[in-house]
């Protein structure tokens, strides 16, 4: 299971010592390198974290979630008042001015929050938006939410996932045309999007004061896609890139054996995964719809050993489906699954499979490793898991499409702390790869995001979780913990919502 790349390492140390010249201090330019690279960097319309993070150093949102308290802020509204459970009245910034230089108004708002909320759009995540009614003006400078139901977690959303978009410009180029160009409020604005390819960021000039993120201290941002993490680490240690993410923990203390490097750890809210076809998607006959097959592939796996020994850093086995500080994610009403190999050959032998069976097994998770961790834990067991290795935008678009009997991935919940933005989208009616298709659980999942009674709301999470946990659909495997890596001349702090933040870093 372990992970070394020394050969990759060391070549990388060589090629560091023939280049004297580090970084882009000196034209003030922050290089940064993903290997997840982003088709789409409007965040209504891509479901990765990269993209998200992307997004929230071009566009402002109505509000702000401080990244250390999680106390929310005023931004783009300047004030807000929940009129009753279900209508939010907001007050909006004047002043504000987007990067083509024209004005943001309650307009773009309105435009904004319909166009996230209405099914033709087709966004990526229709559960952070599903909530909204509709929008509307009511007066020079205000603005009204009126939500489907009662949302607590409203707020949230609008801090998180809900940047402010300029109306006359996207009508008049189209969602596609934006998404080769885009435009928003935020600190810094995109001079150059190869979509795929590279993203060059550079301070917006404009950008409203008193803003809680603060006007940018270095001019630009570089951001590159690579094609993976030994890539990437080569380039670094190479002082090709000044910053990196989610390196193999293994390879943390040959970077900070580098001089001119540092490697530093952070637990997430960000979930690993597997899910398990019980629908039937990928096949009404494949062995995973029954039960017993489902359960003998949760005693396969040792969670404990995966978090402990391959994601390191204080990584947990999450006792639920969903992350623990997370309002509704009951422990207690959770299934509990130890390691049991003998036992998951005995439920593969009393469901029919005494010698295991073949299955394809897609991710997109890296480093690769830890889903051949997983598939050496079925494997133990007579389940011979193919493995699908594929960039993070297809093997999503597989999972949709029920093309993924096994599919391993991660959430991050868009780092929103209540089970509404996890639970809905992995179980939910018209969840992003709903592999359950369970009725009761889908009616339990609404009865919980229907109402601001948090004793009603807990009561249903836990008996969807209860559901989930008791049929084996989905299991989550672990925490992640986030590997960051970066140039010692650069003052970069992490924070726990898995949310880098460029506008704040700093050279020293």
């Amino acid at each position: 299971m372990k992970i070394t790349r020394r050969t990759a390492l060391l070549a990388a140390s060589s090629a560091a010592i023939a280049r004297p010249a580090f970084a882009e201090k000196s034209t003030d330019t922050l290089r940064i390198q993903f290997v997840d690279a982003v088709p789409n960097v409007d965040m209504y319309f891509n479901s990765q974290r990269t993209g998200l993070i992307l997004a929230h150093q071009a566009w402002d949102m109505l509000v702000h979630r401080d990244p250390s308290s999680f106390d929310i802020k005023p931004s783009l509204a300047t004030d807000w008042k929940f009129v009753d459970a279900s209508t939010l009245d907001l007050t909006i910034r004047q002043g504000v001015k987007f990067h083509d230089g024209s004005a943001m108004g309650p307009d773009d708002v309105v435009y904004t929050l319909n166009m996230a909320a209405d099914p033709a759009s087709k966004v990526a995540t229709p559960s952070n938006y599903n909530w909204i009614a509709k929008a509307e003006k009511t007066g020079d400078w205000t603005v009204r939410i009126h939500m489907k139901r009662p949302t607590p977690a409203a707020l949230e959303y609008l801090a998180m996932v809900t940047p402010i978009h300029p109306k006359a410009y996207r009508e008049k180029v189209g969602p596609e045309g934006f998404a080769k160009a885009p435009i928003g409020a935020g600190p810094y604005r995109i001079a150059k999007n190869v979509q795929g390819q590279e993203i060059v960021f550079e301070r917006f000039a404009d950008y409203w004061a008193g803003s809680p993120k603060g006007k940018p201290a270095i001019k630009t941002l570089h951001v590159r896609f690579v094609p993976d993490l030994a890539t990437e680490v080569t380039n670094l240690l190479a002082k090709q890139v000044d910053w990196i993410w989610n390196i193999n923990p293994d390879q943390m203390k040959q970077i900070n054996q580098m001089p001119h490097l540092q490697a530093v750890q952070q637990e997430s809210m960000r979930i690993g995964y597997l899910s398990i076809d019980a629908a039937g998607r990928t096949g009404k006959d494949n062995p995973l719809t029954k039960l017993k097959v489902r359960q003998a592939i949760w005693h396969a796996v040792n969670r404990k050993e995966y978090a402990d020994k391959l994601v390191q850093g204080g990584s947990r086995v999450p006792p639920a489906p969903c992350f623990p500080s997370q309002f509704g994610c009951d422990a207690n009403a959770a299934v509990k699954y130890d390691y049991d190999p003998k036992k998951s050959k005995e439920l593969l032998a009393e469901a029919g499979y005494p010698n295991g069976f073949d299955i394809d097994f897609v991710t997109y998770v890296q480093p690769t490793t830890w889903p051949a961790a997983v598939q050496n834990y079925l494997a133990a067991v007579g389940i011979k898991a193919k493995i699908n290795q594929l960039q993070v935008a297809p093997a999503i678009q597989k999972a949709q499409k029920g093309e993924a009997p096994l599919y391993m991935g991660s959430w991050g919940s868009y780092s929103i702390n209540d089970v509404s933005a996890i639970l809905p989208v992995m179980f939910g009616e018209g969840a992003l790869d709903n592999y359950s298709k369970d009725p009761e659980l889908e009616k339990l999942i609404k009865e919980g995001g229907n109402t601001a009674d948090k004793d009603v709301r807990a009561k249903a999470y836990s008996a969807a979780i209860k559901i989930a946990t008791e049929k084996a659909y989905w299991m989550p495997i672990n925490t992640y913990v986030n590997v960051y890596a970066f140039s010692k001349e650069l003052e970069f702090k992490t924070f726990a919502d898995e949310l880098p933040r460029f506008y704040l870093a700093k050279w020293k």
